[in-house]
């Protein structure tokens, strides 16, 4: 691996932080702008807070599982194999969304990583894949019972006049720690990005430096306001009308699912976790309440996402490296 990053790398690294925002911004402030107390500008700097603070407060393991894990980048050639299968990612998931299946972008650069380590002849560390996949396919199977289980509590509720106050509280202290939660997880996708396109020398170090997370967090708030209008509350208008306890569920489930995943350094989606418990939290009242059409566009778009940046990242890699 050079020794030094281009400047077009890093460049690269800002742009995937941004794109990164207009991707799980939209999806994750479907919960913050539901808020009575909370403002646009309120959840975005929320989420921002959770994006730039959760790597100094939980470590750097997710980062680490990104760039070094699964796929061994240190080595000759490794940096231009990673570019190609993050380059892969954005293509994949841009057609996707275009075609109006947006889809999970943890999702996908773990698939272009993959694929692109294969096309270049690199060392795949094949338990730790599966391992990742595991965990991500049990997210939003987590997500989804525990959405269930806490709004079918909710509701068990004695009815109370300082009810509702206290759900409105509750929801918005669960907002904070699905922006910490994410933080802590996927949103650490980033992080790997700039630790690969920006090390230098053969080692790769994850360095949660103040001034990396300052352009990650700022470029993630330009991409989440771009894409604002366009996604902001997708999911719970697709899926089911989200009420509070909707909300307050969804939240608290998927943050567990997302945060249990961190501790063993596992990346996993929290777009897919915030839906799957969504769904749950829907059916806890009736399984009429939740679009099943939309479950399963969503299903299907992120069913085509892992095998398609795949096949696109190993086909791109193989080509460079028979041309290199």
């Amino acid at each position: 691996m050079s020794t030094s990053a281009s400047p077009m790398l890093l460049a690269l690294a800002l742009v995937f932080a941004i794109v990164t925002g207009a991707n799980d911004g939209g999806a994750i402030l479907t919960m913050g702008l539901r808020l009575p107390s909370l403002r646009p500008l309120g959840a975005i700097v929320v989420l921002v807070l959770g994006v730039t603070l959760a790597p100094l407060l939980f470590g750097v393991h997710v980062a680490e599982t990104f760039s070094k894990r699964l796929v061994s980048f240190d080595v000759a050639n490794g940096r231009a194999a990673f570019v190609i299968g993050l380059c892969a990612a954005l293509a994949v998931v841009a057609m996707l969304t275009r075609s109006g299946l947006p889809t999970s972008l943890t999702l996908a650069l773990i698939g272009g990583i993959t694929g692109a380590g294969l096309g270049y002849g690199l060392s795949v560390a094949w338990p730790g894949v599966l391992a990742v996949l595991a965990f991500g396919l049990a997210a939003p199977i987590v997500g989804g019972l525990g959405g269930l289980g806490l709004a079918r509590a909710l509701r068990a509720l004695p009815a109370d006049r300082s009810i509702p106050a206290a759900v409105r509280w509750s929801t918005l202290a669960g907002y904070v720690v699905q922006a910490f939660a994410y933080g802590a997880n996927d949103g650490q996708k980033m992080l790997a990005v700039f630790a690969i396109t920006g090390a230098a020398g053969d080692a790769l170090t994850v360095r949660a430096s103040s001034g990396r997370l300052l352009a990650i967090g700022c470029c993630f708030a330009i991409g989440t306001i771009l894409s604002l209008r366009r996604l902001a509350g997708r999911l719970g208008r697709d899926l089911l009308v989200v009420r509070p306890v909707h909300a307050l569920s969804a939240e608290l489930a998927s943050s567990l699912a997302v945060f249990g995943s961190a501790t063993a350094g596992m990346p996993v989606s929290m777009t897919q976790a915030i839906a799957g418990a969504l769904v749950g939290a829907g059916v806890s009242e009736s399984s009429r309440r939740v679009r099943w059409r939309a479950v399963v566009r969503l299903a299907m778009a992120w069913a085509v996402t892992l095998p398609a940046t795949v096949v696109v990242a190993f086909v791109a890699a193989a080509a460079a490296r028979v041309l290199r």
